[in-house]
């Protein structure tokens, strides 16, 4: 019976994070969880190899399993599809990189979603009002604003045909990312798993280019999500089954006692 709970209780986990994936299949550059299982300890009543009379030898052994649990969770950082949107801040990545966002309190957090703004002072910020880590400012004269697949951003003044270089958006790129902390908000922290990052122009070092009144959407497909959490639903059913048929087999050995 605790076996067949402890199967519940990682199918619950699995609605959960499937619950969330469904949940975010809107949200800008969201990337979908992915939970992995892993067995319990195992009952050994009999050794892989043991010897028998005769000297003959155990070829299998005999073992009982305790059940299941959630082993991890992992962000699956596939690209998302890039949809055109047509504002001025809208940048999308296509590749690997990461947006350096600066908290403001010595602290930088990391995105994927380019959905930015410009705030009071001109400078280009998340929608939460943090500013990239490259502090870009445009001009309050600008009536033309062109982010290149480098990164560059080119402003074009009222009266001034000529365009000018506000500055230069770079990417942040993890050994592993999906050793990411997801800190909400569309953020994400460095950690130990993800190593370190290391800092560039666009479309140098793998890191991706950027692609300019575009974003990114979530990663989530709907209808492999609906799939799985039809299997999830079976398989807690199963797993209650098997208690429900656990306690009759109870009940009828008490009624042969009595």
């Amino acid at each position: 019976m605790r076996t067949a709970a402890s199967g519940m209780l990682a199918q619950q986990t699995q609605v959960d994070t499937i619950a969330n994936n469904i949940a975010n299949v809107n949200t800008s550059a969201f990337k979908k969880n992915r939970v992995n299982f892993r067995s319990l300890l195992y009952h050994t009543m009999r050794e892989p190899g043991a010897t028998t009379a005769g000297n003959n030898m155990v070829p299998t052994g005999l073992q009982v399993g305790s059940g299941t649990e959630i082993s991890s969770s992992i962000k699956l950082m596939a690209q998302g599809d890039l949809e055109p949107t047509g504002a001025d801040f809208d940048v999308a990545i296509q590749g690997e990189g990461f947006f350096r966002i600066d908290l403001g309190n010595g602290e930088f957090r990391y995105t994927r979603d380019g959905s930015f703004r410009q705030d009071a002072d001109g400078n280009i910020v998340t929608v939460d009002g943090y500013k990239l880590a490259q502090s870009i400012t445009i001009s309050p004269e600008a009536v033309e604003i062109s982010i290149g697949q480098d990164g560059t951003v080119s402003v074009i003044e009222a009266g001034n045909p000529t365009p000018t270089n506000a500055g230069q958006i770079l990417l942040s790129r993890f050994p592993n990312p999906s050793g990411l902390k997801a800190e909400g908000q569309n953020l994400f922290s460095e950690t130990a798993s993800s190593g370190t990052p290391t800092e560039g122009p666009p479309a140098t070092d793998g890191a991706g280019f950027l692609r300019h009144r575009f974003l990114e959407r979530s990663n989530v497909f709907v209808v492999d999500e609906l799939i799985s959490l039809i299997q999830a639903q079976r398989n807690y059913e199963v797993n209650s089954r098997t208690i429900r048929v656990a306690d009759e087999m109870l009940q009828q050995i008490s009624n042969l006692i009595r």
